[in-house]
């Protein structure tokens, strides 16, 4: 099967660089801690672009602060 590359979520660092809690972030984009975790952890299988919303405007940052493409090894040849 063909690799397409990868979808790194950086929520960990936006975090970190803005000092804010996930609990805090919770509460600001309406999203379950779980689900955070899940983010940060990169354990995400379908992006919802409602939720990817809630946390650019909670952290005031771009989809490309949030959201990084990982060409495949064979792309980047």
């Amino acid at each position: 099967m063909e690799s397409h590359g990868t979808i790194r979520i950086k929520l960990n660092e936006l975090l970190k660089k803005s000092g804010m809690s996930k609990s805090k972030l919770s509460h600001r984009a309406e999203m379950q801690r779980t689900q955070i975790n899940n983010f940060c952890n990169n354990t995400i299988t379908r992006l919802d672009t409602d939720v990817l919303a809630r946390i650019c405007a909670a952290l005031n940052c771009e989809i490309s602060d949030l959201l990084e493409y990982i060409p495949s090894d064979s792309e980047q040849k």
